[in-house]
């Protein structure tokens, strides 16, 4: 499970990149790099991204704690 918390934390800065370029410069970095946002796989990358961000949101509200922190 910490693998996939890892991919999740992985997409959301992906995205969290993404938004902040569209909001700054005005530039989609997700559909320059796939040709357009509108092209398929530039749609199933903004999927898959909010895929992450829902399954991150159980996190959000748990007393998850690092393996480190734990292990004392």
């Amino acid at each position: 499970m910490e693998t996939f918390f890892k991919i999740c934390v992985l997409l959301l800065i992906v995205g969290g990149i993404n938004w902040g370029l569209v909001g700054l410069f005005s530039f989609n970095a997700v559909g320059w790099l796939f040709g357009g946002s509108a092209t398929l796989l530039s749609r199933i990358v903004f999927v898959v991204v909010g895929a992450a961000g829902l399954c991150a949101i159980p996190y959000l509200f748990s007393s998850h704690e690092s393996g480190s922190a734990a292990a004392q």
